[in-house]
């Protein structure tokens, strides 16, 4: 268990942190929670950062699963599913570097469906 962890970055779906004793980097988001060595840290930023979201939607539009852009993992039977929101803000923890957020919401936090009436 990592003591001296230091959050690099968060948003309001989890956050970036590394422990500075193991040099291990903690990314918790939603109910998803990796651990990445330096290597592995930057395989998954690349990856991430390089998702083509529109290609992933159109090419599942006809599913009826909500999320659509998938991100593959080394277990073959195991495959991490997202929205596209859900991937932008996995990207804003890996773009923002050492800056935590503010903890203030966007329109795009809030899963409601308004109806005016």
């Amino acid at each position: 268990m990592c003591h001296n962890v230091k959050t690099i970055s968060k948003v309001s779906s989890g956050e970036l942190s590394i422990c500075k004793n193991c040099n291990i980097y903690h990314l918790e988001f939603n109910n998803i929670c990796f651990e990445f060595n330096e290597e592995e840290y930057e395989k998954f930023k690349n990856y991430l950062l390089n998702i083509e979201i529109n290609y992933w939607e159109i090419k599942y539009a006809d599913s009826k699963v909500k999320r659509k852009i998938p991100i593959p993992s080394l277990q073959p039977n195991l495959v991490l599913m997202f929205n596209r929101q859900e991937i932008e803000e996995l990207k804003a923890l890996f773009y923002s570097k050492n800056h935590v957020f503010d903890n203030y919401i966007d329109l795009d936090d809030i899963n409601y469906t308004l109806i005016l009436n």
